[in-house]
């Protein structure tokens, strides 16, 4: 069994599950050291036709944030953003995919 401690701390720092709900996020993993996750796909839902968004943690406290885009069984990367802190990741998100995170 892995440990989520990571993946669920991210998750909360996006808005937890008003994030899920205002962005239609969903098949969240933890991959130890970070989160990845999809959001709906086609006719433009997301900036660029990203449809994946994995968030790690470095060593220096610090969150690397890569926006990508899956269609069948490829994978190509459409945007990186390294050394972020954890209040910047709302920020980041929404200016990388156009989706808001939370109402204003």
């Amino acid at each position: 069994m892995t440990d989520m401690t990571v993946a669920k701390t991210i998750l909360e720092q996006l808005g937890g599950n008003k994030f899920a709900v205002m962005t239609g996020a969903k098949n969240f993993m933890s991959c130890g050291d970070g989160l990845s996750f999809k959001l709906p796909g086609g006719g433009g839902f997301c900036k660029d036709g990203i449809n994946y968004v994995s968030i790690t943690l470095t060593p220096a406290d610090e969150y690397d944030v890569v926006f990508g885009k899956t269609r069948k069984f490829k994978y190509t990367e459409i945007k990186k953003v390294e050394g972020i802190y954890f209040d910047q990741l709302q920020e980041v998100f929404t200016r990388a995919t156009g989706l808001a995170t939370r109402l204003f």
